[in-house]
Protein backbone atom coordinates (compact mmCIF):
# COMPACT_ATOMS: atom_id res chain seq x y z
CA UNK A 1 0.00 0.00 0.00
CA UNK A 2 1.33 3.56 -0.97
CA UNK A 3 2.52 5.35 2.33
CA UNK A 4 -0.21 7.65 3.42
CA UNK A 5 2.29 10.81 3.28
CA UNK A 6 2.68 10.19 -0.23
CA UNK A 7 -0.53 10.49 -0.95
CA UNK A 8 -0.57 13.41 0.41
CA UNK A 9 2.38 14.77 -1.58
CA UNK A 10 0.71 13.67 -4.34
CA UNK A 11 -2.68 15.36 -3.67
CA UNK A 12 0.00 18.61 -3.15
CA UNK A 13 0.84 18.56 -6.73
CA UNK A 14 -1.75 17.24 -8.33
CA UNK A 15 -3.87 20.48 -6.24
CA UNK A 16 -1.44 23.75 -6.27
CA UNK A 17 -3.23 25.12 -3.26
CA UNK A 18 -2.11 22.73 -0.68
CA UNK A 19 1.35 24.11 -1.17
CA UNK A 20 0.17 26.76 0.90
CA UNK A 21 1.45 27.62 4.25
CA UNK A 22 -1.59 26.57 6.04
CA UNK A 23 -1.55 22.73 4.42
CA UNK A 24 1.92 22.81 4.99
CA UNK A 25 1.94 21.24 8.45
CA UNK A 26 0.43 18.17 7.01
CA UNK A 27 3.45 17.08 5.46
CA UNK A 28 4.77 16.18 8.86
CA UNK A 29 1.51 15.06 10.08
CA UNK A 30 1.29 10.82 10.89
CA UNK A 31 -2.37 9.65 9.23
CA UNK A 32 -3.59 6.65 9.70
CA UNK A 33 -5.76 5.90 6.60
CA UNK A 34 -6.41 7.93 4.05
CA UNK A 35 -9.93 9.33 5.07
CA UNK A 36 -8.13 11.05 7.62
CA UNK A 37 -6.16 12.76 5.16
CA UNK A 38 -8.94 13.71 3.57
CA UNK A 39 -10.75 14.92 6.70
CA UNK A 40 -7.22 16.95 7.68
CA UNK A 41 -7.48 18.31 4.12
CA UNK A 42 -11.37 19.67 4.02
CA UNK A 43 -11.53 20.78 7.75
CA UNK A 44 -8.21 23.20 7.02
CA UNK A 45 -9.64 24.23 3.52
CA UNK A 46 -13.47 24.61 4.86
CA UNK A 47 -11.93 26.93 8.05
CA UNK A 48 -9.99 29.34 5.62
CA UNK A 49 -13.21 29.56 3.31
CA UNK A 50 -15.56 30.42 6.73
CA UNK A 51 -13.33 32.77 7.63
CA UNK A 52 -13.48 34.38 4.04
CA UNK A 53 -17.41 33.64 4.08
CA UNK A 54 -19.27 30.89 1.91
CA UNK A 55 -20.16 31.26 -1.49
CA UNK A 56 -23.46 32.56 -1.94
CA UNK A 57 -25.97 32.80 -4.75
CA UNK A 58 -29.23 34.54 -5.22
CA UNK A 59 -31.79 32.31 -5.33
CA UNK A 60 -35.38 32.46 -6.08
CA UNK A 61 -38.13 32.09 -3.20
CA UNK A 62 -41.05 31.90 -3.08
CA UNK A 63 -43.69 32.51 0.22
CA UNK A 64 -47.18 33.73 1.09
CA UNK A 65 -46.74 37.04 3.01
CA UNK A 66 -49.25 39.88 4.48
CA UNK A 67 -46.63 42.39 2.50
CA UNK A 68 -45.62 42.75 -1.24
CA UNK A 69 -41.96 41.33 -1.40
CA UNK A 70 -40.69 41.34 -4.69
CA UNK A 71 -43.02 39.73 -7.61
CA UNK A 72 -46.42 38.42 -6.79
CA UNK A 73 -47.65 35.77 -8.27
CA UNK A 74 -51.44 36.38 -9.39
CA UNK A 75 -52.21 32.11 -10.35
CA UNK A 76 -50.63 30.73 -7.17
CA UNK A 77 -52.08 33.52 -4.98
CA UNK A 78 -55.96 32.88 -5.88
CA UNK A 79 -55.38 28.69 -6.13
CA UNK A 80 -54.37 28.86 -2.66
CA UNK A 81 -56.72 31.15 -1.32
CA UNK A 82 -54.43 33.63 0.08
CA UNK A 83 -55.72 36.43 -0.65
CA UNK A 84 -58.87 35.45 1.84
CA UNK A 85 -56.61 35.75 4.48
CA UNK A 86 -55.29 39.03 3.39
CA UNK A 87 -52.19 37.86 2.08
CA UNK A 88 -50.33 37.33 -1.30
CA UNK A 89 -47.75 34.53 -2.56
CA UNK A 90 -44.56 36.32 -3.93
CA UNK A 91 -41.86 35.30 -5.55
CA UNK A 92 -38.24 37.15 -4.84
CA UNK A 93 -34.30 36.68 -4.48
CA UNK A 94 -32.56 36.08 -1.61
CA UNK A 95 -28.69 36.01 -1.26
CA UNK A 96 -28.24 32.62 0.17
CA UNK A 97 -25.18 29.93 1.18
CA UNK A 98 -27.23 26.76 0.38
CA UNK A 99 -25.38 26.26 -2.73
CA UNK A 100 -24.97 23.02 -4.23
CA UNK A 101 -20.94 23.82 -3.78
CA UNK A 102 -21.67 23.91 0.17
CA UNK A 103 -24.82 21.18 -0.09
CA UNK A 104 -21.53 18.55 -1.41
CA UNK A 105 -18.94 20.01 1.37
CA UNK A 106 -21.54 19.07 4.01
CA UNK A 107 -22.57 15.92 2.41
CA UNK A 108 -19.04 14.73 2.64
CA UNK A 109 -18.06 16.09 6.07
CA UNK A 110 -21.24 13.84 7.64
CA UNK A 111 -20.02 10.79 5.63
CA UNK A 112 -16.86 11.33 6.79
CA UNK A 113 -17.84 11.50 10.32
CA UNK A 114 -18.66 8.11 10.09
CA UNK A 115 -15.30 7.34 8.96
CA UNK A 116 -12.52 5.63 11.21
CA UNK A 117 -10.82 9.07 11.70
CA UNK A 118 -9.80 9.95 15.26
CA UNK A 119 -12.01 12.01 17.65
CA UNK A 120 -10.13 15.37 17.36
CA UNK A 121 -11.03 15.41 13.56
CA UNK A 122 -14.55 14.19 14.02
CA UNK A 123 -14.85 17.24 16.44
CA UNK A 124 -13.42 19.57 14.01
CA UNK A 125 -15.56 18.58 11.58
CA UNK A 126 -18.81 18.96 13.52
CA UNK A 127 -17.34 22.45 14.39
CA UNK A 128 -17.51 23.45 10.74
CA UNK A 129 -20.83 21.87 10.59
CA UNK A 130 -22.40 24.36 12.25
CA UNK A 131 -21.86 27.62 9.47
CA UNK A 132 -23.72 24.58 7.21
CA UNK A 133 -26.90 24.93 9.32
CA UNK A 134 -28.71 26.79 6.65
CA UNK A 135 -27.62 24.43 4.02
CA UNK A 136 -29.65 21.66 3.28
CA UNK A 137 -28.36 18.15 3.53
CA UNK A 138 -28.45 16.13 0.27
CA UNK A 139 -27.60 12.44 -0.57
CA UNK A 140 -24.28 11.38 -2.39
CA UNK A 141 -26.32 9.98 -4.87
CA UNK A 142 -27.85 13.36 -5.99
CA UNK A 143 -24.65 15.29 -6.33
CA UNK A 144 -24.25 17.00 -9.70
CA UNK A 145 -20.67 17.20 -10.06
CA UNK A 146 -20.50 19.43 -13.15
CA UNK A 147 -20.04 22.66 -11.25
CA UNK A 148 -19.32 25.70 -12.93
CA UNK A 149 -16.16 27.74 -11.37
CA UNK A 150 -15.52 31.62 -11.59
CA UNK A 151 -13.70 34.22 -9.96
CA UNK A 152 -16.34 34.17 -6.67
CA UNK A 153 -16.03 30.52 -6.30
CA UNK A 154 -12.47 29.57 -7.20
CA UNK A 155 -11.28 28.57 -4.30
CA UNK A 156 -14.00 25.58 -3.78
CA UNK A 157 -12.22 24.00 -6.65
CA UNK A 158 -9.95 22.07 -4.72
CA UNK A 159 -11.87 21.46 -2.00
CA UNK A 160 -15.01 20.02 -4.28
CA UNK A 161 -12.07 17.63 -5.74
CA UNK A 162 -11.24 15.90 -2.46
CA UNK A 163 -14.92 15.44 -1.91
CA UNK A 164 -15.16 13.56 -5.04
CA UNK A 165 -11.54 11.54 -4.24
CA UNK A 166 -13.64 10.81 -0.85
CA UNK A 167 -17.23 9.70 -2.49
CA UNK A 168 -15.81 7.90 -5.70
CA UNK A 169 -12.28 6.78 -4.26
CA UNK A 170 -13.44 5.65 -0.42
CA UNK A 171 -16.72 4.63 -0.36
CA UNK A 172 -17.77 1.44 -1.28
CA UNK A 173 -21.21 -0.59 -0.38
CA UNK A 174 -21.72 -4.15 0.48
CA UNK A 175 -24.35 -6.50 -0.07
CA UNK A 176 -26.50 -4.83 2.31
CA UNK A 177 -26.12 -1.66 0.65
CA UNK A 178 -24.45 -0.01 3.73
CA UNK A 179 -21.77 2.23 3.24
CA UNK A 180 -18.48 1.75 4.75
CA UNK A 181 -14.85 3.57 3.90
CA UNK A 182 -11.60 1.93 2.60
CA UNK A 183 -8.20 3.03 3.74
CA UNK A 184 -7.00 3.86 0.50
CA UNK A 185 -8.31 5.28 -2.61
CA UNK A 186 -10.07 2.85 -5.93
CA UNK A 187 -7.68 2.05 -8.42
CA UNK A 188 -9.46 4.09 -10.64
CA UNK A 189 -8.87 7.67 -8.16
CA UNK A 190 -5.61 7.08 -8.00
CA UNK A 191 -5.00 6.55 -11.86
CA UNK A 192 -6.86 10.17 -11.44
CA UNK A 193 -4.55 11.39 -8.80
CA UNK A 194 -1.84 9.71 -10.26
CA UNK A 195 -1.93 11.12 -13.64
CA UNK A 196 -2.48 14.36 -12.13
CA UNK A 197 0.29 14.51 -9.60
CA UNK A 198 2.68 13.42 -12.14
CA UNK A 199 1.33 16.68 -14.21
CA UNK A 200 1.55 18.82 -11.13
CA UNK A 201 5.01 17.84 -10.53
CA UNK A 202 7.10 19.13 -14.14
CA UNK A 203 4.46 21.97 -13.83
CA UNK A 204 5.58 23.22 -10.16
CA UNK A 205 9.48 21.70 -10.46
CA UNK A 206 10.28 22.53 -14.11
CA UNK A 207 9.01 26.08 -14.83
CA UNK A 208 11.31 26.00 -17.66
CA UNK A 209 9.76 23.45 -19.17
CA UNK A 210 6.04 23.58 -21.17
CA UNK A 211 4.18 21.16 -19.50
CA UNK A 212 0.61 20.19 -21.08
CA UNK A 213 -2.26 17.61 -22.09
CA UNK A 214 -2.52 18.50 -25.79
CA UNK A 215 -4.58 16.90 -28.30
CA UNK A 216 -2.67 15.55 -31.29
CA UNK A 217 -3.83 15.93 -34.64
CA UNK A 218 -3.91 13.10 -36.55
CA UNK A 219 -1.73 13.09 -39.80
CA UNK A 220 -3.91 12.44 -42.43
CA UNK A 221 -2.86 12.35 -46.49
CA UNK A 222 -6.23 13.66 -47.38
CA UNK A 223 -7.14 15.65 -44.37
CA UNK A 224 -10.41 13.39 -43.98
CA UNK A 225 -10.88 12.61 -40.07
CA UNK A 226 -14.36 11.58 -39.69
CA UNK A 227 -14.66 8.92 -36.88
CA UNK A 228 -11.27 8.92 -35.76
CA UNK A 229 -10.66 8.98 -31.99
CA UNK A 230 -8.90 12.06 -30.55
CA UNK A 231 -5.56 11.65 -29.20
CA UNK A 232 -5.50 13.22 -26.16
CA UNK A 233 -2.10 12.75 -23.91
CA UNK A 234 -1.83 12.30 -20.09
CA UNK A 235 1.29 15.07 -19.95
CA UNK A 236 3.41 16.31 -22.99
CA UNK A 237 6.99 17.98 -21.84
CA UNK A 238 8.21 20.57 -24.78
CA UNK A 239 12.10 22.31 -24.24
CA UNK A 240 13.79 23.74 -26.78
CA UNK A 241 13.13 21.14 -29.94
CA UNK A 242 12.50 18.14 -27.81
CA UNK A 243 9.38 16.84 -26.84
CA UNK A 244 7.98 13.95 -24.88
CA UNK A 245 4.88 12.40 -24.34
CA UNK A 246 4.10 10.94 -21.41
CA UNK A 247 1.39 8.63 -20.79
CA UNK A 248 1.03 7.12 -17.21
CA UNK A 249 -1.08 4.12 -16.11
CA UNK A 250 -2.06 3.03 -12.55
CA UNK A 251 -2.92 -1.03 -12.91
CA UNK A 252 -2.80 -3.35 -9.97
CA UNK A 253 -0.68 -5.54 -12.58
CA UNK A 254 1.50 -3.31 -14.75
CA UNK A 255 2.35 -6.60 -17.12
CA UNK A 256 -0.13 -8.10 -19.03
CA UNK A 257 0.47 -12.64 -18.96
CA UNK A 258 -0.65 -15.06 -21.52
CA UNK A 259 0.87 -18.68 -21.46
CA UNK A 260 3.18 -17.91 -18.59
CA UNK A 261 4.50 -15.03 -20.50
CA UNK A 262 4.86 -11.47 -19.10
CA UNK A 263 4.45 -8.80 -21.91
CA UNK A 264 3.94 -5.10 -22.03
CA UNK A 265 0.08 -4.01 -22.45
CA UNK A 266 -0.59 -4.11 -26.06
CA UNK A 267 -3.21 -1.36 -26.44
CA UNK A 268 -0.70 0.83 -24.09
CA UNK A 269 2.11 0.72 -26.36
CA UNK A 270 0.30 1.05 -29.86
CA UNK A 271 -1.81 4.00 -28.43
CA UNK A 272 1.94 6.14 -26.97
CA UNK A 273 3.62 5.30 -30.37
CA UNK A 274 0.76 6.47 -32.48
CA UNK A 275 0.74 9.65 -30.45
CA UNK A 276 4.62 10.10 -31.18
CA UNK A 277 4.10 9.17 -35.03
CA UNK A 278 1.15 11.26 -35.24
CA UNK A 279 3.30 14.47 -33.24
CA UNK A 280 6.56 14.08 -35.26
CA UNK A 281 7.47 17.01 -36.97
CA UNK A 282 10.62 17.95 -39.06
CA UNK A 283 11.69 20.90 -36.73
CA UNK A 284 11.36 18.90 -33.38
CA UNK A 285 12.43 15.45 -31.74
CA UNK A 286 9.62 13.59 -30.36
CA UNK A 287 9.80 10.54 -27.43
CA UNK A 288 7.31 8.49 -26.15
CA UNK A 289 6.82 7.23 -22.62
CA UNK A 290 4.30 4.89 -20.73
CA UNK A 291 4.98 5.58 -16.95
CA UNK A 292 3.63 2.45 -15.12
CA UNK A 293 2.99 2.86 -11.15
CA UNK A 294 4.80 0.53 -9.21
CA UNK A 295 3.32 -2.69 -8.09
CA UNK A 296 4.19 -5.66 -5.52
CA UNK A 297 5.00 -7.70 -9.06
CA UNK A 298 8.39 -8.93 -9.05
CA UNK A 299 9.06 -8.21 -12.51
CA UNK A 300 8.76 -4.02 -12.96
CA UNK A 301 9.18 -2.80 -16.55
CA UNK A 302 12.16 -0.66 -17.13
CA UNK A 303 13.10 -0.72 -20.89
CA UNK A 304 14.08 1.82 -23.91
CA UNK A 305 12.99 0.85 -27.43
CA UNK A 306 14.04 2.35 -30.60
CA UNK A 307 11.21 2.31 -32.93
CA UNK A 308 11.20 4.00 -37.06
CA UNK A 309 13.40 6.74 -35.55
CA UNK A 310 11.52 7.08 -32.41
CA UNK A 311 12.24 6.44 -28.95
CA UNK A 312 9.87 5.00 -26.85
CA UNK A 313 10.56 4.30 -22.92
CA UNK A 314 8.43 1.96 -20.48
CA UNK A 315 9.23 2.99 -17.03
CA UNK A 316 8.03 2.39 -13.50
CA UNK A 317 7.87 5.11 -10.90
CA UNK A 318 8.52 3.38 -7.29
CA UNK A 319 5.53 5.51 -5.02
CA UNK A 320 6.39 3.18 -2.31
CA UNK A 321 9.50 4.72 -0.96
CA UNK A 322 10.23 8.20 0.82
CA UNK A 323 8.98 11.28 -1.17
CA UNK A 324 12.84 12.76 -1.91
CA UNK A 325 13.15 9.68 -4.15
CA UNK A 326 9.90 9.57 -5.85
CA UNK A 327 11.03 13.54 -6.95
CA UNK A 328 14.38 11.97 -7.84
CA UNK A 329 12.91 9.46 -10.26
CA UNK A 330 10.84 12.02 -11.62
CA UNK A 331 13.83 14.76 -12.09
CA UNK A 332 15.84 11.47 -13.95
CA UNK A 333 13.24 11.56 -16.34
CA UNK A 334 13.83 15.10 -17.21
CA UNK A 335 17.11 15.14 -17.20
CA UNK A 336 17.70 11.79 -19.72
CA UNK A 337 15.56 13.66 -22.05
CA UNK A 338 16.46 17.05 -21.94
CA UNK A 339 19.68 17.30 -20.11
CA UNK A 340 20.70 18.54 -17.21
CA UNK A 341 18.87 21.89 -17.51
Amino acid sequence: MIPIQNIYYMLAYAFGVLQKKEYKKMATEPFHNTAELCAAILTTGIATQCKKGLYQTYQEQMETLSVVRGKIDIPQSLQTQAVCKKQVVCQYDMFSSNTHHNQILKCTMLLLLKADITKARKKALQKYLTFFQTVDTIHHKQINWHIPYHRNNQTYRMLLSVCYLVIHGLLQSDGNGTLTFMDVFDAQQMHRLYEKFVFGYYKREFPQIKVTASQIPWQVDDGFCDLLPIMQTDIMLSYGKDCLIIDTKYYAHTLQQRFDTKKIHSQNLYQIFAYTKNKETTDQTVSGMILYAKTDAYTQPNHVYHMQGTKISVKTLDLYCDFPKIAAQCNEIVYEHFGKL
